[in-house]
């Protein structure tokens, strides 16, 4: 799918586009740059010019620990806009990094304040902003009050709605998760050894198959009962359930 597809498909799930604002969309939504994994796209300490759109693979927003250990806050998939306010910033307060290889579009200061001059973009843009908030509030509840298997089921039910919004999904069930258990581990707030026994429940109560990078989940709405997962802080209900 066309980065610019990917972009609008997401947005209009906010706020429709016309013609006119797609055509923009489309003029600013290049070139594609490809970005090897585990690189930093900005660091902490930085003074941020661009913005970057996620076109294929996962990055991350995250911080290191004083003894460099690594949380991640936040999974950013196809279709994402890293943080498109960051450019107002006079220095990174966190880091964005990539977790897969990935391909991104770069774009100025100037072509973000030209878009939200745009009003439907600029609602768009406002209304995404608020569900990544939104996001991160639900994470938080992970972090302080669910299990470590309610956890990781929560996560993987929201990259199922979330990649489905921007047609990543196939069989309305399955999706390429391109991370590490590691990776997994230092989003949950887990050791390694505790996300794998994850998982390894998951797959034997039937719930989800790992193949290589591909996660095939058998039986959605279960996943979602197991997790408490109840997708309406996404604002995304008309992809709550499959297309």
């Amino acid at each position: 799918m066309h980065p610019t597809n990917l972009l609008i498909r997401k947005l209009e799930c906010f706020h429709p586009l016309s013609g006119a604002d797609r055509a923009l969309l489309e003029s600013i939504s290049k070139p594609i740059i490809e970005v090897p994994a585990r690189h930093d796209l900005v660091q902490e300490g930085e003074t941020p010019e661009n913005v970057f759109l996620i076109v294929s693979g996962f990055a991350c927003r995250y911080k290191l620990t004083a003894e460099g250990r690594r949380q991640i806050m936040a999974f950013f998939v196809p279709g994402d806009f890293c943080d498109f306010q960051v450019f107002i910033l006079n220095q990174m307060d966190h880091n964005i990094g990539t977790l897969s290889r990935c391909h991104v579009v770069e774009m100025s200061r100037e072509d973000i304040v030209t878009l939200t001059e745009h009003p439907a973009i600029g609602r768009a843009f406002w209304w995404a902003s608020l569900v990544d908030a939104a996001v991160l509030r639900e994470w938080i509840v992970n972090l302080g009050q669910r299990s470590a298997y309610e956890r990781i089921a929560h996560l993987l039910s929201e990259l199922l709605i979330r990649l489905r919004v921007v047609g990543q999904v196939r069989d309305n069930s399955s999706y390429t998760l391109p991370i590490t258990q590691g990776d997994l581990a230092e989003t949950m707030g887990l050791t390694i050894v505790t996300a794998n026994r994850v998982l390894m429940k998951l797959r034997e109560k039937g719930l989800i198959t790992v193949s290589g990078r591909e996660l095939i989940i058998h039986d959605v709405k279960a996943l979602e009962s197991e997790s408490g997962f109840d997708p309406k802080y996404l604002h995304l209900q008309q992809y709550a359930s499959p297309l």
